[in-house]
């Protein structure tokens, strides 16, 4: 295979133009540690000769969630999704016919799961509603904070007992107030007064505990220039907060982005993940007519909606890799309405090698229910190589672990070498691709190895590049870690 040999001279003119502007040798190598690092963003990407930066789009496995009970309806929305130990929880605003804002015919419901695929509605008995409390809701009678109450698990180190649960939840009129809760189901404010007061508060606005930032973060929305927009503010205490900062795009277009749902991927903290709802105002599908038939509120069809991939590593910064749709719109006009194709905030793992997020669709409309889709765990994006081979060279980095595990998949003509180099880009005896064992297959986790050793300690704590020589194969993530 003629890329498991020499570097193309495309690439090499790359790296030497590279050089001369300084964008290689003169940054500080980037220390990724043994962290797990996804191909979501060019974060480690140096140079790439006949590979692209792909996003790939997950399964649609169907209905998970109805939202068919009479306190629930054709207006639920706001979707977060926790996992906590065992159990999968979805939260989500329940509102029968259109109302203002914040009224008082919201309620906030929850779902439960022991696998995050087959979904049963719990009778707690905490609130009455039409008169019974054989019912799903967390919150009732407790306007306007059911018109987006947004709950997130607090993985604070040290946090109290009956604070594991953190949830906030307002309108522009009354500020985003905090609540708690020992067990995710009966809630309690933190305190009666706002603790962010500046931001529009008309969607979800998503808090989390972030590991690597050692702080709360919340993701709102506002408006600049009449376009949805989406800022930034953080806490050490979940009560005080620092000044809401405007989150810039690195690439990409500026949009109408209704929700954000940015939080931490599970399996790699330090990259935040966001499925946002991409709103078109005005960009009506339907007729009359159609809309008519499909049944949606004739005040909920003259838009139209997606799913786009977005992602932080922190700061004021999303990375827009990717414009395109990372969730499209199904088949069928009940799809093309507005406000639907909302994601739900969070992707959990539901599977050995697979991972759900969920969608709240057919908005509006008497089906309207929660839809869950798929994706191999790692797989928003991945590097790719077409069958006549490609290659990538990461940026200069540092690592600690004694071997280097890759997220891959080969057809049964593709694989991938992999060379360890040295800052400058020379290959590093003993880690040469000469001496690379070629991997093939479909595997979440699998060691590079070269003449059967898998041994990269020596190289810790030193600055390398590694290079991957592909063919009709994907690269999804790749870590350094200890021997398995």
């Amino acid at each position: 295979m003629k890329r498991f040999t020499k570097p193309g001279l495309s690439m090499l003119l790359g790296l030497y133009f590279a050089l001369l502007a300084g964008d290689v040798v003169a940054k500080e190598p980037i220390d990724i540690g043994s962290r797990r690092e996804l191909f979501v963003d060019r974060h480690l990407i140096g140079e790439l000769e006949d590979a692209q930066l792909v996003l790939n789009r997950p399964r649609d496995m169907g209905s998970a969630v109805e939202f068919d009970a009479p306190w629930e309806g054709a207006f639920c929305g706001y979707c977060t999704i926790i996992k906590d130990g065992d159990t999968y929880r979805a939260y989500y605003r329940g509102l029968p016919q259109a109302r203002r804002d914040g009224s008082n015919s919201e309620v906030t419901c929850v779902a439960e799961s022991t696998d995050g695929i087959a979904w049963t509605k719990p009778k707690l008995g905490l609130f009455e509603v039409e008169g019974s409390k054989d019912n799903n809701v967390i919150l009732a009678d407790h306007a306007p904070f059911s018109h987006n109450f947004c709950p997130m698990l607090d993985t604070r180190p040290d946090v109290p007992a009956d604070q594991r649960y953190k949830a906030l939840a307002g309108t522009r009129k009354t500020g985003l107030v905090p609540f708690v809760s020992a067990d995710g189901l009966s809630w309690k404010k933190l305190q009666d007064e706002p603790v962010i007061t500046a931001g529009a508060f008309d969607s979800q606005n998503v808090p989390m505990w972030s590991e690597s930032e050692n702080q709360y973060v919340c993701y709102f929305r506002v408006f600049v220039d009449g376009v949805r927009r989406i800022s930034r503010t953080t806490s050490k205490d979940f009560l005080t907060w620092t000044e809401p900062v405007l989150m810039g795009y690195d690439g990409g277009p500026i949009e109408h982005l209704y929700t954000n749902q940015t939080s931490p991927y599970f399996r790699a903290p330090h990259i935040y993940v966001g499925i946002a709802a991409r709103f078109f105002p005005g960009r009506r599908v339907l007729t009359p007519e159609q809309a008519k038939e499909v049944g949606v509120d004739p005040g909920y069809f003259n838009d139209c909606s997606d799913g786009v991939l977005i992602t932080t590593r922190g700061g004021d910064q999303y990375s827009r890799t990717f414009p395109e749709g990372f969730v499209r719109p199904g088949i069928g006009l009940e799809n093309w309405v507005s406000r639907t194709n909302y994601p739900a905030l969070n992707v959990v793992q539901t599977g050995d090698d697979t991972m759900s997020f969920y969608v709240n669709q057919n908005y509006g409309q008497p089906t309207a229910h929660m839809r869950r889709y798929e994706i191999r765990l790692d797989g928003f994006a991945s590097v790719r190589a077409p069958y006549t081979g490609g290659e990538m060279i990461t940026k200069p980095l540092i690592f600690s672990g004694n071997q280097l595990d890759l997220n891959f998949a080969t057809s049964a003509a593709g694989g991938i070498r992999v060379e360890i180099q040295d800052a400058d880009g020379k290959p590093i005896p003993g880690f040469t691709l000469k001496e690379s064992q070629e991997l093939i297959g479909n595997e979440i986790s699998r060691a590079a190895s070269w003449k059967g050793n898998k041994d990269v300690s020596k190289l810790a704590g030193k600055p390398v590049r590694l290079r991957f020589v592909m063919k009709d194969a994907d690269l999804y993530a790749l870590q350094f870690a200890g021997e398995k």
